[in-house]
């Protein structure tokens, strides 16, 4: 007798953390997609010391949401790893250059500019594989009996290129007000300057996906426009959001857009799962199609229990340690 729908419970803990993974992780993506635009030098060690305490813990949240896929949802990597295996290497990729240029930048001195290239790259190319990936996700996947069979480049469409650049724009969004929080001075002012332009870019290229998916998938469509529902609440929570953003950046608040920015995310996220639920393998395969064995679902929880906490504790922990200004000559480094 199964007393728990524990495909239910993975699926909201996989969701969980990735939308973890997006707002810890997407900021410092988002200092690094900023990285070249940086006013100076001096400027660029305090942006790259404001996230190097706490980068390498943010992406245990991918680790954690690509785990309990495979292990509670086995036919999602079945497909997914195919169909988006050069997007995933890409993506990877970008995070290796990015790690090793945080160690290197520092104890570099003829070659910095190169460990500025590979951190801005890095940071540049695992964002937008990420949208990609996305984007690949709106549109679905071609499939027979549980087997991807499309093709290797299925995934690189203009939609998928327009929601790469998306997430490009959303996450130096996030940065820019991540340094807002951390900095000061004149690197704080050139992170208020961008704010406002990034987050109009944000919403025009939002608006523009929230346009065309509809035309990529007719689920989304029947959803969203088929009667009136509640759901249309989101897209008015993230406006909010974006008129907060706008508010306290004018009246130069220094927590509140970076606050804003997140809740900006979290409404996004929120859409996106509610114009596919329950399909965790679009078109076709809804999670409980796509979950592993009962028992292997409850046993892999059990253990799950006791991780989530000590990830959380730790990560709350390290934000307390390393809170307040990140300021020039100072830092993890």
């Amino acid at each position: 007798m199964q007393l728990f729908d524990l495909a239910l419970i993975w699926a909201f803990i996989i969701g969980f953390g990735i939308i973890m993974y997006v707002l810890m992780d997407g900021f410092d993506l988002g200092v690094g997609i900023l990285f070249p635009f940086a006013p100076s030098e001096d400027d660029r060690d305090v942006m790259m010391n404001s996230v190097a305490p706490v980068w390498d813990g943010n992406e245990t949240w991918l680790v954690l949401g690509g785990a309990g896929l495979l292990a509670a949802f086995p036919m999602v990597y079945t497909i997914f790893l195919p169909a988006l295996y050069i997007g995933v290497f890409l993506l990877l990729a970008g995070l290796i250059f990015r790690g090793v240029a945080f160690e290197f930048r520092f104890k570099a001195r003829t070659s910095r500019y190169l460990w500025n290239w590979a951190f801005a790259g890095g940071s540049t190319v695992a964002a937008f594989a990420q949208g990609v990936v996305v984007g690949a996700y709106i549109q679905g996947f071609e499939t027979a009996n549980g087997v991807y069979v499309g093709g290797a480049l299925d995934w690189l469409t203009p939609f998928t290129v327009l929601t790469g650049l998306g997430l490009l724009a959303g996450y130096a969004l996030l940065g820019s007000t991540w340094l807002i929080l951390k900095t000061e001075g004149r690197l704080q002012e050139w992170a208020y300057r961008i704010t406002t332009p990034l987050l109009v870019a944000v919403l025009v290229v939002f608006g523009i996906i929230s346009i065309w998916t509809p035309f990529v998938d007719e689920l989304v469509s029947e959803r969203w426009f088929s009667h009136l529902s509640v759901i249309w609440i989101l897209p008015v929570l993230t406006l909010l959001c974006a008129l907060q953003i706008w508010r306290s950046v004018r009246r130069r608040d220094e927590g509140l857009p970076f606050v804003s920015t997140m809740g900006l995310f979290i409404t996004t996220y929120l859409g996106l799962i509610v114009s596919r639920w329950p399909y965790v393998v679009p078109p076709e395969y809804t999670l409980w199609e796509a979950a592993s064995a009962y028992d292997s679902q409850l046993f892999l929880l059990l253990g799950l229990l006791f991780v989530v906490p000590i990830v959380l504790a730790y990560t709350a922990w390290t934000y307390w340690v390393f809170r307040g200004k990140v300021r020039a000559g100072e830092g993890y480094h």
